[in-house]
């Protein structure tokens, strides 16, 4: 019973981020369509640039809410008290990010400032929402989430569309590219509200100042959210960096923050399977049980995902790009473009997921002190290449240094989740692992030559899916998992 309400919870998110994905093909392709790209340039710069201070902002505090509030009996308390400190971190981080932002000589008479400004109502109602997704994550209701986010995205999608429904193309008027962002806020409102009123249902949500339990859970958070900035840097910085140290920032981050966008959807799917996991691991990591089985299906289903996401990266880029965006965003001759940003950062998808896992079982057991040792390291690493490199190589540079951040961080992580809380996979689950894998990338190479144009790419897609089920159960992967346990 514990494995498939892991499993109703992750479909649920999962379904949500299909849908929202799908949204987002539409939005990305509204934004490279409505539109030039220095302007889009300054769109994708702008979400960066806020997404590393949205993690300062979560601090670790879904992470160890989702914990807390799991174990905790007064779950009201606690979450009321959650709701206190991310109120209040949130402000000071989204003022710091304005304050920056504006001050920064670099950026001055460029259209970023503004539009950072605007685009902040994103992560400012997306974080409130956040903690109060916690309530559905433990209670295992995330058919709201489900509600909430999706709606969020049509809300988005739908405004931005209706400009290019009336004709808007490659404009270069900055209330247009105003407009498209604060249209992301009207969403990201919709979420904290449809969340709020049907959160509030489950589990009381009310403030609740009580200075000692914000104090302790202040002290639980603060590792981990020195743990999630040092992720935010080596995952985020880089377009942050691209604009400071490139006077082409429009162009390079044009190309780049489309890919960047799509791949945080990949990086986001192992978070969500580990969030639904989190709350029963550990329920039975404190009461002493074996959860060797657990992680081992957990990492199997890990690894499946990053290998999709990883081959459709590299083997299908240039179609990938197309259908998301419009052909002067593809590689020439001359200059390397979105899809060859997307093959760059192939490795990362795969890799991110190990990365992930290890994270949370840490996080079960509270190892902090080796977590973030080992992320200063790759986060320091990460800044120190990217500084060199990207003033000659811009986006291409930035993604090799993503690209060594993470074999580090695989190569260190995994060992040490392994000594804290060892995963039960067999070898018989790495084989259905490597053969899913082979299999996967030789269909995707067969297909290759017949994937041309959107149409044709969507078609593909659709094959691919179906094949992807066939090709889990000719190696018996749904036995393996079991989820019926």
């Amino acid at each position: 019973m514990s494995t498939r309400k892991i499993a109703t919870s992750t479909l649920w998110q999962l379904g949500s981020q299909i849908v929202m994905a799908a949204l987002s093909v539409l939005t990305v392709k509204f934004v490279a369509i409505g539109l030039t790209k220095e302007l889009a340039g300054n769109y994708n710069s702008a979400y960066s640039y806020l997404q590393l201070f949205g993690v300062l902002a979560d601090f670790g505090l879904y992470a160890v809410a989702v914990r807390e509030v799991s174990r905790a009996k007064n779950r009201e308390g606690v979450l009321g008290a959650v709701i206190v400190l991310r109120a209040i971190i949130l402000c000071i981080s989204l003022f710091s990010a304005l304050a920056f932002v504006w001050l920064l000589p670099a950026w001055r008479g460029t259209p970023l400032p503004l539009g950072v400004t605007i685009a902040s109502l994103v992560p400012f109602f997306t974080l409130l929402a956040g903690i109060v997704r916690t309530v559905f994550q433990v209670t295992y209701k995330m058919q709201y989430v489900f509600i909430a986010e999706v709606g969020q995205r049509i809300i988005t999608t739908g405004l931005i569309g209706l400009f290019i429904f009336f004709g808007i193309r490659g404009s270069g008027d900055l209330h247009i590219y105003h407009l498209f962002l604060f249209w992301g806020g009207i969403g990201a409102f919709f979420l904290f509200y449809v969340s709020l009123r049907y959160g509030g249902q489950l589990i009381k949500i009310q403030p609740r100042w009580d200075p000692v339990l914000l104090k302790e859970l202040l002290r639980k958070a603060a590792p981990y959210g020195v743990a999630f900035f040092c992720v935010a840097l080596y995952r985020n910085l880089d377009a942050t960096l691209i604009a400071i140290l490139r006077p082409d920032y429009e162009l390079q981050n044009a190309y780049y923050g489309f890919v960047l966008r799509m791949a945080e959807m990949g990086y986001l799917i192992p978070t969500f399977l580990l969030n639904s996991t989190l709350p029963i691991l550990c329920e039975r990591d404190e009461k002493g049980e074996d959860v060797r089985g657990l992680l081992g299906k957990t990492l199997l289903i890990i690894l499946l995902l990053g290998s999709i996401a990883c081959l459709f990266s590299l083997l299908w880029a240039r179609p990938l790009v197309l259908l998301l965006t419009t052909e002067q965003y593809l590689s020439t001759a001359m200059r390397a473009g979105s899809d060859t940003a997307l093959q760059i950062l192939s490795l990362p998808l795969l890799l991110n997921g190990i990365v992930t896992y290890c994270f949370y079982v840490l996080l079960t057991k509270h190892q902090w002190q080796a977590l973030v040792k080992t992320l200063l390291i790759g986060a320091s690493l990460s800044l120190i290449i990217n500084v060199l490199v990207i003033p000659t190589y811009g986006f291409v540079g930035a993604g090799m240094t993503s690209n060594v951040t993470h074999i580090l961080l695989a190569v260190l992580l995994l060992p040490q989740a392994q000594r804290t809380l060892a995963a039960g996979i067999t070898k018989k689950q790495i084989g259905q692992w490597a053969g899913f894998t082979a299999l996967l990338a030789t269909s995707l190479i067969l297909l290759r030559p017949v994937v041309e144009g959107e149409l044709m790419t969507v078609v593909g897609l659709g094959i691919m899916t179906i094949l992807i089920v066939v090709f889990a159960f000719v190696f018996g992967i749904h036995q393996s998992l079991n989820l019926a346990h």
